[in-house]
Protein backbone atom coordinates (compact mmCIF):
# COMPACT_ATOMS: atom_id res chain seq x y z
CA UNK A 1 0.00 0.00 0.00
CA UNK A 2 1.07 3.35 -0.37
CA UNK A 3 3.20 4.70 2.65
CA UNK A 4 3.39 2.32 5.51
CA UNK A 5 -0.09 1.58 6.93
CA UNK A 6 0.64 -0.34 10.23
CA UNK A 7 -3.33 -1.22 10.74
CA UNK A 8 -6.39 -1.58 8.67
CA UNK A 9 -9.87 -1.56 10.70
CA UNK A 10 -12.30 -4.37 8.98
CA UNK A 11 -15.85 -3.84 9.45
CA UNK A 12 -16.75 -7.20 10.23
CA UNK A 13 -15.71 -10.04 12.25
CA UNK A 14 -16.88 -12.82 9.85
CA UNK A 15 -13.98 -15.38 9.50
CA UNK A 16 -14.09 -15.93 5.72
CA UNK A 17 -13.77 -12.26 5.02
CA UNK A 18 -10.83 -11.70 7.53
CA UNK A 19 -9.21 -14.46 6.21
CA UNK A 20 -10.02 -12.74 2.83
CA UNK A 21 -8.23 -9.65 3.74
CA UNK A 22 -5.23 -11.42 5.30
CA UNK A 23 -4.49 -13.15 2.54
CA UNK A 24 -4.04 -9.89 0.54
CA UNK A 25 -2.55 -7.27 3.86
CA UNK A 26 0.27 -10.45 4.70
CA UNK A 27 2.57 -7.87 6.68
CA UNK A 28 -0.09 -5.71 8.32
CA UNK A 29 -2.39 -5.56 11.21
CA UNK A 30 -6.14 -5.99 10.57
CA UNK A 31 -8.64 -4.74 12.86
CA UNK A 32 -11.25 -6.61 12.63
CA UNK A 33 -14.64 -5.00 13.94
CA UNK A 34 -18.25 -5.66 14.41
CA UNK A 35 -19.98 -2.29 12.90
CA UNK A 36 -23.25 -1.52 11.37
CA UNK A 37 -23.51 -1.96 7.81
CA UNK A 38 -26.59 0.45 8.62
CA UNK A 39 -28.17 -1.10 5.47
CA UNK A 40 -30.98 -3.89 5.73
CA UNK A 41 -30.12 -7.18 7.59
CA UNK A 42 -30.21 -8.69 3.38
CA UNK A 43 -29.20 -6.41 0.76
CA UNK A 44 -31.60 -6.71 -1.97
CA UNK A 45 -29.57 -4.51 -5.11
CA UNK A 46 -25.93 -3.88 -5.91
CA UNK A 47 -26.69 0.04 -4.89
CA UNK A 48 -28.02 -1.36 -1.48
CA UNK A 49 -25.11 -3.98 -1.00
CA UNK A 50 -22.23 -1.52 -2.24
CA UNK A 51 -23.60 1.07 0.17
CA UNK A 52 -23.33 -1.45 3.14
CA UNK A 53 -20.09 -1.78 2.26
CA UNK A 54 -18.40 1.34 2.42
CA UNK A 55 -20.97 2.49 5.59
CA UNK A 56 -18.62 -0.89 7.15
CA UNK A 57 -15.34 0.70 5.94
CA UNK A 58 -16.32 4.31 7.27
CA UNK A 59 -17.57 2.59 10.44
CA UNK A 60 -14.42 0.36 10.91
CA UNK A 61 -11.96 3.26 10.18
CA UNK A 62 -13.34 5.82 12.23
CA UNK A 63 -13.84 3.31 15.48
CA UNK A 64 -10.07 1.88 15.06
CA UNK A 65 -8.84 5.44 14.28
CA UNK A 66 -7.05 4.13 11.62
CA UNK A 67 -6.20 5.56 7.54
CA UNK A 68 -7.90 2.82 6.07
CA UNK A 69 -11.06 0.97 6.73
CA UNK A 70 -12.47 -1.89 4.92
CA UNK A 71 -16.14 -2.67 4.29
CA UNK A 72 -17.13 -6.47 2.74
CA UNK A 73 -20.63 -6.70 2.05
CA UNK A 74 -22.58 -9.51 0.54
CA UNK A 75 -26.42 -9.55 -1.00
CA UNK A 76 -28.76 -10.26 -3.59
CA UNK A 77 -29.68 -8.69 -7.07
CA UNK A 78 -33.23 -9.30 -8.90
CA UNK A 79 -32.54 -9.54 -12.19
CA UNK A 80 -34.63 -10.83 -15.44
CA UNK A 81 -32.75 -13.95 -14.46
CA UNK A 82 -33.88 -14.82 -11.16
CA UNK A 83 -32.37 -13.64 -7.55
CA UNK A 84 -28.40 -13.27 -7.80
CA UNK A 85 -25.52 -13.96 -5.33
CA UNK A 86 -23.95 -10.61 -5.05
CA UNK A 87 -20.89 -9.53 -3.08
CA UNK A 88 -18.93 -6.05 -3.24
CA UNK A 89 -16.25 -4.34 -0.99
CA UNK A 90 -15.19 -1.03 -0.28
CA UNK A 91 -11.87 0.80 0.55
CA UNK A 92 -12.02 4.20 2.22
CA UNK A 93 -8.64 6.04 2.87
CA UNK A 94 -8.13 9.52 4.46
CA UNK A 95 -8.81 12.31 2.11
CA UNK A 96 -9.73 9.83 -0.85
CA UNK A 97 -13.30 8.86 -2.54
CA UNK A 98 -14.48 5.26 -1.60
CA UNK A 99 -13.09 2.83 -3.90
CA UNK A 100 -15.21 -0.18 -4.34
CA UNK A 101 -15.42 -3.44 -6.50
CA UNK A 102 -17.81 -6.24 -6.69
CA UNK A 103 -17.02 -9.98 -7.06
CA UNK A 104 -18.93 -12.82 -9.37
CA UNK A 105 -22.56 -13.33 -9.51
CA UNK A 106 -24.44 -17.12 -9.60
CA UNK A 107 -28.26 -17.58 -10.01
CA UNK A 108 -29.60 -18.88 -6.67
CA UNK A 109 -32.26 -21.44 -7.10
CA UNK A 110 -35.80 -20.48 -7.12
CA UNK A 111 -36.51 -22.25 -3.82
CA UNK A 112 -34.35 -18.90 -2.48
CA UNK A 113 -37.00 -16.50 -3.54
CA UNK A 114 -39.73 -16.21 -1.66
CA UNK A 115 -38.11 -16.63 1.67
CA UNK A 116 -35.73 -13.88 0.83
CA UNK A 117 -38.98 -11.53 -0.57
CA UNK A 118 -40.20 -12.06 2.51
CA UNK A 119 -37.41 -11.04 4.89
CA UNK A 120 -35.28 -13.91 5.77
CA UNK A 121 -31.21 -13.54 5.11
CA UNK A 122 -29.46 -15.96 2.70
CA UNK A 123 -27.25 -16.99 5.61
CA UNK A 124 -30.57 -18.49 7.43
CA UNK A 125 -31.55 -19.85 4.19
CA UNK A 126 -28.43 -21.41 2.93
CA UNK A 127 -27.86 -23.64 6.13
CA UNK A 128 -31.23 -25.32 5.90
CA UNK A 129 -30.67 -25.85 2.69
CA UNK A 130 -27.09 -27.70 3.32
CA UNK A 131 -27.95 -28.80 6.61
CA UNK A 132 -25.32 -27.19 8.19
CA UNK A 133 -24.57 -24.28 10.48
CA UNK A 134 -22.83 -21.01 9.93
CA UNK A 135 -22.13 -21.49 6.31
CA UNK A 136 -21.75 -17.57 5.60
CA UNK A 137 -18.58 -17.88 7.92
CA UNK A 138 -17.45 -20.87 6.27
CA UNK A 139 -17.42 -21.71 2.62
CA UNK A 140 -20.54 -19.68 2.01
CA UNK A 141 -23.72 -19.70 -0.29
CA UNK A 142 -20.92 -19.58 -3.12
CA UNK A 143 -19.08 -22.51 -1.64
CA UNK A 144 -22.55 -24.97 -1.37
CA UNK A 145 -23.64 -23.25 -4.41
CA UNK A 146 -20.57 -24.48 -6.51
CA UNK A 147 -20.24 -28.07 -5.12
CA UNK A 148 -17.06 -26.51 -3.16
CA UNK A 149 -15.23 -25.45 -6.50
CA UNK A 150 -15.10 -21.55 -5.25
CA UNK A 151 -15.34 -20.35 -1.43
CA UNK A 152 -16.36 -17.33 0.11
CA UNK A 153 -12.77 -16.61 1.32
CA UNK A 154 -11.70 -16.73 -2.27
CA UNK A 155 -14.62 -14.54 -3.88
CA UNK A 156 -13.71 -11.60 -0.87
CA UNK A 157 -9.97 -12.31 -1.78
CA UNK A 158 -10.08 -11.42 -5.24
CA UNK A 159 -12.41 -8.32 -4.29
CA UNK A 160 -9.98 -6.68 -1.96
CA UNK A 161 -6.96 -7.48 -4.08
CA UNK A 162 -9.40 -4.97 -6.82
CA UNK A 163 -9.49 -2.79 -4.34
CA UNK A 164 -5.84 -2.75 -3.55
CA UNK A 165 -5.05 -2.64 -6.91
CA UNK A 166 -7.22 0.69 -7.62
CA UNK A 167 -6.01 2.47 -4.55
CA UNK A 168 -2.55 1.64 -5.88
CA UNK A 169 -3.62 3.72 -9.03
CA UNK A 170 -5.18 6.41 -7.55
CA UNK A 171 -3.23 9.64 -8.20
CA UNK A 172 -5.42 11.99 -6.26
CA UNK A 173 -4.48 9.62 -3.06
CA UNK A 174 -0.60 9.25 -3.21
Amino acid sequence: MKGEENMIALGTTNPAKVRAVQAVFTTTEIKALSVSSEVSAQPFSDEETVEGAINRARNAKVEANVAIGIGLEGGVVETDRGLLLCNWGALLASDCEPVIAGGLRIPLPEEFVAPLKSGRELGEIIDEYAKKENVRQNEGAIGILTGGYISREQVFTDIVKALVGQYKQLKSCR
